[in-house]
C-alpha cells in the first residue's frame, strides 16, 4: 500500500531553519517579521516556529521589497494593510466599519485587534487574504485582479 504524504500550501512543515535556507533570509531577521506581524507561523506546544509554503513566499516577498524596492518593514505593514480584505472576505458595510482591518492602515487585517464577525474565529495562517498577496507578482496585480471580478 502506498501511502504519499500531500500538503497544502499552508500546512506547516518547515522548521526555521529550513525556511532561513528556502527564503535566503537570516533567522534573526524571520524572527523580526514575526514580532512585527509581517508573517504569522505555526507554533507547536513547545513554542517553536513551523512555517508553511506561504510563508516562505512571504519571506522571499519580504526580500524583494526591502532589496528591490527600497521598503522598510513599516512600509511593507503598510502595503500589507491595504489588500481590500473586506471585498476579498465579502463583508458587508455594517461590519466593515466594526473592524480594525477596515478603519486603519497601519496593519495588515491579520494583525487587527478588533475583527468584523466573518474573521473573529478564523486562522488567519490559512486565510485567502494572509495567502493573496502571495499569488501575484507585485501588489499592484493583487488590485487589478479585485477590480477585474
Amino acid at each position: 500500500m502506498d501511502k504519499t504524504l500531500e500538503y497544502t500550501i499552508t500546512d506547516p512543515i518547515y522548521t526555521l531553519a529550513v525556511a532561513s535556507r528556502l527564503s535566503e533570509t537570516p533567522t534573526h531577521s524571520i524572527r523580526q517579521y514575526i514580532d512585527k506581524g509581517l508573517i504569522i507561523p505555526f507554533k507547536t506546544a513547545k513554542k517553536r516556529h513551523l512555517f508553511s509554503e506561504v510563508d516562505i513566499q512571504k519571506l522571499k516577498s519580504i526580500k524583494k521589497y526591502l532589496k528591490a524596492q527600497g521598503l522598510n518593514i513599516a512600509g511593507i505593514n503598510a502595503l500589507f494593510s491595504v489588500i481590500p480584505c473586506w471585498a476579498i472576505k465579502s463583508c458587508d458595510l455594517e461590519h466593515r466599519y466594526q473592524c480594525d482591518a477596515y478603519n486603519s492602515m497601519a496593519k495588515p487585517c491579520w494583525m487587527a485587534s478588533n475583527k468584523g464577525p466573518n474573521c473573529q474565529n478564523e486562522d488567519c495562517r490559512v486565510c485567502d487574504v494572509y495567502i493573496f498577496p502571495e499569488k501575484f507578482s507585485n501588489p499592484k496585480e493583487c488590485i487589478k485582479q479585485m477590480t477585474n471580478h
